[in-house]
This record gives structure tokens, C-alpha cells and sequence, in this order.
């Protein structure tokens, strides 16, 4: 098998005394749709942010394309082709649309126009509102912004951080078919979701999470079917 675009190998992470990540250790492989998936406070968001740089373990490591990324400011990580559209959306309220797209494009200088094209190609809804304040749109169409984004730095891995929170059911299958139509195209996906249903339906391969620990992994129809993962996270 080829070398995993992200390795994370037995991080542990603490906020001051508490022990949020225990031990955790996955892979990502290009192409795929990886879903950490668990309860609020599973330590699914700090897992992203660990990856990220934006938390740093205590012990363990975080490798991706090969390369280790302990000591690597979170900037820099984005340079490198990871990108992380981040829990809550966290769009530049009072700039338009287009400019939080080439906010986005900040690493890869100015030949942008094939990029914006290809985000509005995704997100048509974007084009129709390109020149109106981010702080203005719906929840939904801020996601599409956020993720949007993220794909203006042309990632290697786009991390999704609760894509579908807070959005009414009909936005989320939305949302969840563009995260499909993405992965069609080749994207490599690191997706965070408390949608366990959805999230499994798209993956190909998840892991369960429960207080900072990785408790099952399988691929995301095993996991669909399996009794345990069905009456803990989808109401079965």
C-alpha cells in the first residue's frame, strides 16, 4: 500500500490537567473519506486542530505527505497543502464573498481566476452572491463559503470540522452531496461529524471516538451495520 497522506501516531493532548487526546492513532490514504465520528466532547474538533497546528500533542506525532509536522506553525501547514474549514464556519463577516474566497487563496500568489471558477462551478449559490458581506448570507451558503475557502489554497487533505451543525436537514444533504461530489473528483477528505449516518453513508472508512480514545474503525458501511455504532450514534 502507498504511504498515507496523513499519519497520526499515538498523540496524546492535554488542555492544562485535562487529558482531552489518549493515545490516538489513525491513517488517511489519498482519495479517501476518513470520518471521525463520536458524542459531543469526544475530542473530535481537537483531533482537527492537533493535525492543523493549531493544538500541539504532548507526545506522539503527526506526519502528513511523508513529513513530520511538529514545530510547523499552522500557516505554514496550510502551505503545504492541508486545509481545515473549521467548526462554526468562522467566515469575514464584513467582507464579500469573492474576498473571502481569495482570503483563502493567500498561499498561492495571484493566479486565483481558475480557482475562484472552480469554487463557483461547485457552489453556484457563491457566484450568484460573489459581491455580497459573507455576514449576510444563511447558514448554509456560509458552509459553502467556509469550504469554498478552503479549497482556494488547493489542499492535498480539505479537514471538515462539523460541516452539517446547525443547518436545517434539507441543507445538509446539500452539503453532504457537494462533500461527495468532491470526493468524486479526487478530493482527500478528514471529515468531523456528529451526523453519524451521513457522515458513514459517504466514507470509506471511519473511526468512533469516546473521551479522547478511538474505540471501533472499520469501513463506513461496516460501521452502518454494526449493532454497537447503530444504537450509540444512529438511534437504532
Amino acid at each position: 500500500m502507498s504511504e498515507p497522506v496523513l499519519k497520526v501516531e499515538n498523540i496524546n493532548v492535554y488542555y492544562g490537567s485535562i487529558h482531552a487526546i489518549k493515545g490516538i492513532s489513525f491513517e488517511v490514504y489519498e482519495g479517501e473519506i476518513v470520518t471521525l465520528i463520536g458524542a459531543n466532547g469526544a475530542g473530535k474538533s481537537t483531533t482537527l486542530n492537533t493535525v492543523s497546528g493549531l493544538l500541539h500533542p504532548a507526545t506522539g506525532s503527526v506526519s502528513f505527505l511523508g513529513e513530520s509536522l511538529a514545530k510547523i506553525p499552522p500557516d505554514k501547514i496550510v502551505e503545504r497543502g492541508l486545509a481545515q474549514v473549521p467548526e462554526g464556519r468562522r467566515v469575514f463577516a464584513q467582507m464579500t464573498v469573492q474576498e473571502n474566497l481569495e482570503m483563502g487563496a493567500y498561499t498561492q500568489g495571484d493566479d486565483i481566476e481558475g480557482d475562484l471558477e472552480k469554487v463557483y462551478g461547485l457552489f453556484p449559490r457563491l457566484k450568484e452572491r460573489m459581491r455580497q458581506t459573507a455576514g449576510t448570507l444563511s447558514g448554509g451558503e456560509q458552509q459553502m463559503l467556509a469550504m469554498g475557502r478552503a479549497l482556494m489554497s488547493r489542499p492535498k487533505l480539505l479537514m471538515l470540522d462539523e460541516p452539517s451543525m446547525g443547518l436545517a436537514p434539507i441543507l445538509v444533504e446539500q452539503i453532504f452531496d457537494i462533500i461527495a461530489d468532491l470526493h468524486r473528483t479526487g478530493a482527500t477528505i478528514l471529515l468531523v461529524e456528529q451526523n453519524a449516518q451521513m457522515a458513514l453513508s459517504i466514507a470509506s472508512r471511519g473511526y468512533v471516538m469516546e473521551t479522547g480514545r478511538i474505540v471501533t474503525t472499520g469501513t463506513g458501511q461496516e460501521l452502518l451495520a454494526s449493532e454497537e455504532v447503530r444504537r450509540a450514534y444512529l438511534g437504532g
